[in-house]
């Protein structure tokens, strides 16, 4: 797929790719409100649209991303709404029933960066800073019957994802994986990691994940 993608934004790689596979498969029916959130070079964004959604928004903190999802998607004749800032700040009182995520979560670095390319992917020691979050706010920006794809590397914790979506009334499985080679930024930390029990002393890839999360609808009781 090309894209123009400006100096500074997340390049499409085996997460992405991994993601996308998940959303050929989750079914998903036409006439959807879909949020491709982080969405760096609106990769997702263009996948999505073979899903006829009604509407479609995409979110991301760097102005770079938003301008290269803006450019990508509109010479495809792509309706996208996208907008830069904090998801859960812009998107507070809205409700998506497909919401597509690739949030940073690279761990290794005690503080969050608030500037850079790295926002893409640093995400504090354990790599959870926005994964906590997206999980606490799941519920709330899923429409009722709504899905949640999110992809992330399995040294961030797989089964707290897993759990913190369930304690939020949702019903969430692993439903991809995939064996990748670490990249740059996992090989510069790996020291780090391996001193901190992440990675093994012989290891050389990591597992990425992605995760399914539904808003099931109980039926009305009498």
């Amino acid at each position: 797929m090309w894209l123009f993608r400006p100096c500074g934004v997340y390049r499409p790689q085996g997460d992405t790719w991994l993601l996308a596979r998940a959303l050929g498969q989750a079914g998903i029916r036409p006439g959807a409100d879909i949020l491709d959130l982080g969405c760096g070079s609106g990769a997702l964004s263009i996948l999505a649209a073979r899903n006829r959604p009604r509407t479609q928004t995409a979110v991301d903190v760097s102005r770079r991303a938003v301008l290269a999802t803006r450019f990508n998607t509109a010479v495809r004749g792509i309706r996208v709404r996208v907008e830069r800032g904090d998801a859960f700040d812009r998107l507070a009182g809205r409700r998506f029933d497909l919401i597509l995520a690739n949030p940073p979560y690279v761990p290794g670095e005690p503080a969050v960066p608030s500037r850079g390319p790295s926002r893409a992917w640093d995400a504090g020691f354990d790599g959870r800073a926005v994964l906590d979050r997206l999980c606490a706010d799941a519920p709330r920006l899923l429409a009722p019957s709504g899905t949640l794809l999110i992809v992330h590397s399995a040294l961030s914790g797989v089964d707290t994802t897993l759990h913190r979506l369930r304690e939020g009334g949702l019903k969430a499985s692993v439903v991809a994986r995939a064996d990748e080679a670490l990249g740059p930024v996992m090989r510069k930390r790996a020291p780090v990691l391996r001193d901190h029990g992440m990675l093994t002393e012989d290891q050389h890839h990591e597992e990425l994940v992605v995760i399914r999360a539904d808003h099931v609808v109980l039926p009305a009781t009498d």
